[in-house]
């Protein structure tokens, strides 16, 4: 080996036994090896499904004969492979997906999963981001409020209210929204992203008219989680007041102020693994809502590939949450490492 290979080597060797980049590392192995364990999962189940895949294209010539329609069958089942053995579809699964191809939509032949899953996309993450984190922040200062106002009118009033707000399943308060806002009042339109005589551009009056149908799917989301976070950060932060160094900081004579940021801080740590997990399944729309909306984001398409039973489809679909599922789990590690000190004086104690 040569001197310059013998030096990579020994700093290859000398960032490995770095402890944190062990860590790292080790996180990427187990990503890897859990997302080939999904990869065989996403391809199997939606073949365990009753029903006919092409059942979708049938019935658009189910008016011909049926010698016609038989041999049309027939072609579809070579043209997209289905005929072959269960092991050479998967191969073939793997192998367009390395090429980052993940396959043509059975329901709309000619036309790319990847294609519809990023034209639904940009629907789901303006609905779903600005809900999950305003719902977030809102939830945890309203949680935190009621735990440092802990059996005072603020804490009797606020309480109940999480509670009525987290036991309501968002979709009924979609449902709820819609019946008062749109059906009854008039107030919003019923479904749909935008009015279809707009074309999509980024004229003021189209702007506008997303953000009207926008209101009622997002309400409905931002309500629902709101009572989850500050259920979860007015236990941790009660947890937190009864802690050894809150009392020991009192006796030191440290202002409330400043003991309060360290409790709040400390809090805080659980509701950012909630939040990179709840922002990691994104890309799976807030199904239900897009549903009573019509609203054409990833949960939508979805729901009708499941329905249309459209293998490409729903492994494109899929595959894509599980990899920003798994993204978002990796991000949490690193996030605790950088936020809490205890993780990584772990990391250097490894």
């Amino acid at each position: 080996m040569s001197h310059r290979g013998k030096s990579l080597k020994k700093k290859l060797l000398s960032l490995y036994g770095n402890p944190f980049i062990r860590f790292v590392s080790r996180r990427v192995g187990f990503l890897i090896i859990t997302f080939v364990i999904f990869l065989l999962i996403i391809f199997a189940l939606p073949r365990f499904i009753p029903g006919n895949p092409l059942a979708t294209l049938l019935y658009a010539i189910r008016e011909m004969p049926p010698e016609t329609l038989q041999l049309k069958q027939k072609q579809l089942i070579e043209q997209f492979g289905l005929g072959k053995p269960l092991e050479v579809q998967f191969y073939e699964f793997i192998a367009r997906l390395f090429r980052g191809d993940l396959g043509t939509s059975y329901s709309y032949p000619g036309i790319k999963v990847v294609t519809m899953v990023f034209t639904a996309l940009p629907w789901s993450l303006g609905l779903l981001i600005p809900a999950s984190l305003l719902s977030w922040i809102i939830g945890n200062l309203l949680g935190a409020l009621a735990a440092y106002k802990r059996k005072t009118l603020i804490d009797n009033a606020l309480l109940p209210a999480f509670l009525t707000l987290t036991e309501t399943p968002y979709y009924w308060l979609a449902m709820v929204l819609l019946y008062i806002f749109a059906v009854t009042l008039k107030i919003f339109p019923t479904s749909d992203a935008h009015n279809f005589l707009y074309f999509p551009s980024l004229r003021l009056t189209f702007i506008l008219d997303v953000l009207w149908h926008w209101t009622l799917p997002f309400l409905s989301i931002l309500m629902g989680a709101i009572g989850g976070w500050a259920i979860g950060m007015r236990s941790m932060v009660i947890y937190e007041l009864g802690a050894d160094y809150v009392s020991y900081a009192d006796s030191l004579g440290l202002p409330d102020r400043k003991v309060l940021l360290y409790v709040f801080k400390n809090s805080m740590l659980p509701q950012i693994t909630g939040l990179a997990l709840n922002l990691g399944t994104i890309l799976g729309g807030a199904l239900i809502t897009e549903i009573v909306f019509n609203y054409p984001g990833t949960g939508f398409l979805i729901f009708r590939a499941l329905t249309q039973l459209d293998y490409p489809m729903i492994q494109g679909a899929f595959i894509l949450l599980i990899l920003t599922l798994l993204i978002a789990n990796f991000i949490v590690d690193l996030v605790y490492a950088y936020v809490d000190p205890r993780i990584r004086t772990g990391y250097i104690g490894e």
